[in-house]
């Protein structure tokens, strides 16, 4: 679990983390060194999900040896798909992603991150983000180092 008191605000108590693939952490189908170390960190303290379509067929391979949860689904309803799949988890949930199909599992998060990565962003997912970022490196460094959170959100 992570902890995240926000002055002002009502505290976080985070148990998992729900992530995008294409676009928000892996570009083309990839995920960098970098990333998969930081989701090993995240994976000690939160239950980690990656959420795809599998546009290229990569995820399984990619986190392999990784400590996460991985649900994939059909390109048709992938916003519903998502939503499911966050509402249905137990504990507080943070979301981090960068597409039209993130909007509605941002809007039952109890945080959200919006990714400007190298695939771009949906401008319409910004306005359902608690924090928008440039990269997935930054997402994930918010997770690493909850005072980031606290001094983007504090009332």
């Amino acid at each position: 679990m992570l902890l995240v008191d926000i002055p002002g605000r009502e505290s976080l108590k985070l148990e998992n983390l729900v992530l995008d693939y294409n676009g928000t952490i892996a570009v083309d189908g990839n995920i960098s060194i970098r990333i998969k170390e930081m989701l090993e960190d995240i994976s000690k303290f939160l239950k980690v999900y990656i959420l795809t379509a599998d546009t290229y067929g990569t995820v399984e391979k990619q986190c392999k040896d990784l400590d996460v949860s991985i649900k994939i689904f059909a390109n048709e309803n992938a916003a519903k798909c998502k939503k499911d799949i966050v509402k249905a988890l137990d504990g507080q949930t943070v979301c981090i992603g960068n597409g039209y199909n993130d909007i509605e599992m941002f809007k039952i998060s109890d945080l959200s991150i919006a990714v400007i990565g190298e695939e771009g962003c949906c401008g319409k997912l910004i306005n359902y983000a608690d924090i928008v970022v440039k990269s997935p490196i930054d997402a994930l460094e918010l997770i690493l180092n909850p005072n980031r959170i606290k001094a983007t959100l504090r009332g």
